[in-house]
């Protein structure tokens, strides 16, 4: 494993563990901040959360579609994540995410971590920074889902 090509992101939540480890398999949840953006929304997201069950979901952009794919490797809810991801309409291989949850204080601390594959090394800021979006897109989402609002995150 290179370092160079792994991608780190952290982002402290208000929410205990449970509830943000939730966020990742709640249909409606995702919907707001997983490869989406005010500018791009999700049009489809199909999600079988259980071990070795499948997610598809499409965001549309101005050139055009584009759908991610990937399948639940472990579900240690509240405390780990492992899922598969890629986007088949650029390459076949795809990379593993993880997510940790600890517990601190009323909230909790969210790490994600993957490995991009080596010919993706150009484009690791560029991951961190929107899987980084999509963690701060998370606790909008978690938020507006407490408060009944149903905005969605304006970045990625």
């Amino acid at each position: 494993m290179k370092d160079d090509l792994t991608v780190r992101v952290s982002r402290r939540f208000a929410q205990p563990p449970a509830a943000v480890f939730d966020g990742w398999l709640d249909r409606e949840v995702l919907r707001r901040f997983i490869f989406t953006t005010s500018a791009a929304p999700l049009v489809r997201c199909d999600v079988d959360a259980r071990t070795d069950g499948v997610f598809v979901m499409t965001d549309r952009r101005p050139e055009g579609d584009v759908e991610h794919h990937g399948r639940y490797l472990e579900i240690a809810r509240p405390n780990r994540l492992v899922f598969s991801y890629g986007v088949p309409a650029v390459a076949a291989e795809q990379d593993v995410v993880t997510l940790t949850f600890e517990g601190s204080g009323d909230g909790c601390e969210v790490t994600l971590t993957t490995q991009l594959q080596p010919e993706w090394a150009e484009y690791v800021d560029g991951a961190r920074q929107a899987w980084s979006a999509m963690l701060d897109g998370l606790a909008v989402a978690l938020e507006r889902s407490i408060s009944g609002g149903t905005n969605l995150p304006s970045g990625r």
